[in-house]
Order: C-alpha cells, then structure tokens, then sequence
C-alpha cells in the first residue's frame, strides 16, 4: 500500500531559485504582465500633440490624459494591496488585468476630452491591482538571491510595454488617426492580458492575514523606506515629464519631425528594460546604495546632453536618461521588498503610490515648466528633481551582496 502524500504546508514551501521551472513561469508571466499595463497606462502619451490640437487643449491640459490615469493608481493601490493580504495575490492581479484591458478597448468610442479623462481615470483604478501586488508576489515566492535579477525582468517588461504603449499609436495615428491607434494599443493589451493569466503561477508562500492598515505607519516610520519612497516620487515625476513634453519639443523647431519619427523615442525603453535587468542583478552583487547612486547620476548626465539644440544630442541624452531611470526602479522597487520583514504588499504599495504620485503631479508640474521655460526650463526641473534622489539615495544604509540567500554584512536600519 502507497504511502499517503503529505502536503507541504504552504509557509514551508521553497521559495523559486534561479534556473527553475517555476521562476521561469514567473519572470515571463510578470514580464507580460508589465507590459500590459504599461501600454494601458501610458497609450496617451504619444499622442499629447495630437489629442491637445483635436481637442483644442493646451499640453498641461492634455498631460492630464496621463496624470489621471496615474493618479487613479496611486489612490487605489494601497487599498488594492491591502485586498490581496485577505484575497490572494494572484487573484487580485489577474481580476484587474481583465478589467483594465476590458475598460481600454472602450477608449477610443470617447467623444469628448471629458469623457476620454473619466474613461483613464477608470482605467487607472482597474489597472492598479497588478502593480500593487507583483513587488510583494516576488518578494514571497522567490529566493532573496535571485530576487534581484526577477524584479528587474518585471521592470524590463514595464519597460517594454512602455514602448509599445508609446510606439503602437505613435505609428497607427499617422495612418488612422488617434482614435483606431488606441483600438490598436487596446486589441495588443488584451493579448498580453491572456498570456499573464496563462502563465502566471499559484501563490505558494502566501498566508491571508488581517489587513492591518497601523503596518503601513510602521513602514513610514522606517527612514530607510521613507527614502526609497521619495526616490521613488521625484525619479518618476522626472520620467514622465521627459517622455511627455520631449514629444512636443521634437515636433517643433528646429527638429520639425513628423509624428511617426516622434514615436520611436519609446524605443529608448528598450535599452532601459535591459539595464534594469542588469541593474537587479548588480545590486544583489554588489550592494544596492552603490548602483542606485550611480544609476541617478547616469540618469542626470542624460538629461544634460539633451538641452542642447542638437538632434544627436537628443538621442544619446534619451537613451542614458531612460537606462539611468530604469535602474533607479529596479534597484529601488526591490530594496523595498527586503526591506519590509512584514506586509510586504503595504510595504510595496505604498513605494508605487509615491511612484505613481510623482507620475501625476509631478508630470502636471512638468508641462507648467514646459509652457514657462520651454525644454531648458523643463530639464531644470527634471535636474531638480534628481537631485533630490540622489541626497536621498546617498543616505541610504548600505547592504552588502546576497550570497546563499543571505545578506552578507550588517544592514543597519538608520
């Protein structure tokens, strides 16, 4: 007579390892599912100029396509995060892949710039369930070694869908018009939507608990936190504010290029998806403070080589600015999650929340430097910014490399 099988209880459960069948499950699952909601996110964003002209709204107006959408996903991520600590990671994740993906194939029947605001506003609450959870799913079910390098494949897909969100209706619009780029954008969304929901694996370390929101006052009153949190805030305030008013800059004098051109600048992200990547991999290797100071440098010295009226310039700016940025997340996103010893899901969503706040008023701030100072008065800004992110990271406590799934070193917690 067979032996009984015992199930192994789910605390005892061994965390994913790098070379595994069920890590490899996970990093293209989360791959796919940051390119979903990245191209829902920022779908808007290339089309600024277009969408401004045809609704006859100024570029800070028409920024609010973006800022709303994000602001919709800082207001209800840590509410969503808190759902998943009771419900499951995974369920919460996929339920707001489908209706985000489901909301963005009614964008283009908007008719007016009201409803098209309140339809990305809706889209952002929606899409907010998989950011708020995916920190906190790896956080959990993978090995702190390889934790590194799966946050950043995660961050590498938010990249990538960043530049199809960016790239599909660039192009499409010249052809169609702005309404079938985003039908488009919408119809590839829904597909990456599928793959996620095929791939992606049960939780196996998750344990519900009672949503605590006092934990969230414990994670604020670590200083280490509250510092990834503000790099977070000013990092990508800076971001979107490149990628949002860069368009208009280059459609202008003396650049002159034509709205298809314009759109390739998402390609950048590319390049930034694979520095991400490598980022969480150095940082596991050698220490998180110092390739996150050096990856908001690189993002600073980016920005500088685009103020020139150099077209070349421009590019080489761009692409150092985005790999900078994209290693900046990587590296911060998954310090947060070592960080945290309890309700990892809070813990991570309250550093999107800062993340998406700086997206949204931030971004909106950008274009109000855009129409005072033009691209020089916008880059001031974006330096500013930066350099906020660069003391906060500076005072960071150092960690050393994780070797054999521990830490080697002292981690202090001031």
């Amino acid at each position: 007579m067979a032996a009984p099988v015992v199930p192994v209880p789910l605390q005892e459960a061994e965390p994913h390892r790098l070379g595994s069948p069920g890590l490899r499950r996970i990093n293209l699952a989360l791959f796919a599912a940051g390119l979903t909601t990245f191209m829902s996110l920022y779908c808007t964003q290339a089309l600024l100029p277009e969408l401004s002209g045809g609704f006859g709204v100024s570029p800070a107006e028409a920024s609010l396509l973006v800022s709303l959408a994000t602001g919709a996903v800082a207001v209800a991520i840590i509410p969503v995060s808190s759902l998943s600590e009771r419900y499951g990671r995974t369920r919460v994740m996929l339920v707001s892949s489908v209706a985000s993906a489901l909301v963005g194939l009614l964008i283009p029947l908007c008719t007016t710039f009201a409803l098209l605001a309140a339809a990305r506003t809706v889209q952002g609450l929606a899409l907010a369930g998989v950011p708020a959870v995916a920190m906190a799913y790896l956080a959990e079910e993978v090995h702190p070694e390889s934790l590194g390098g799966a946050m950043g494949r995660y961050v590498a897909g938010t990249g990538i869908g960043g530049v199809l969100g960016r790239l599909v209706p660039g192009l499409v619009t010249d052809v169609a018009g702005w309404r079938w780029a985003l039908a488009a954008t919408g119809v590839v969304a829904l597909g990456f939507t599928v793959l996620f929901w095929a791939l992606l694996p049960p939780s196996r370390r998750f344990r519900p608990g009672r949503v605590e929101y006092r934990t969230l006052l414990a994670h604020l009153r670590d200083p280490g936190l509250r510092r990834l949190y503000l790099i977070a805030l000013v990092a990508m305030a800076g971001f979107v504010t490149v990628y949002n008013f860069l368009t208009y800059r280059l459609l202008d004098a003396p650049f002159h290029l034509p709205q298809a051109v314009v759109g390739l600048i998402a390609v950048t992200n590319i390049a930034g998806s694979a520095a991400s990547a490598r980022a969480g991999v150095l940082a596991d290797r050698s220490g998180r403070r110092r390739v996150l100071v050096g990856a908001l440098l690189l993002a600073a010295s980016g920005l500088a080589l685009t103020l020139p009226d150099a077209l070349p310039l421009v590019a080489v700016g761009l692409l150092v600015f985005t790999v900078g940025f994209f290693a900046t997340h990587a590296v911060a996103s998954g310090w947060v999650g070592l960080r945290a010893s309890s309700a990892r899901a809070q813990a991570s969503a309250l550093y999107l929340f800062a993340y998406y706040l700086g997206s949204s008023i931030g971004g909106t701030a950008g274009g109000v430097a855009y129409e005072r100072g033009q691209w020089t008065g916008t880059g001031l800004y974006v330096l500013l910014l930066l350099a906020v992110g660069l003391v906060a990271a500076a005072g960071m406590a150092g960690t050393s490399p994780v070797l054999n799934g521990r830490l080697v070193g002292k981690v202090r917690r001031k």
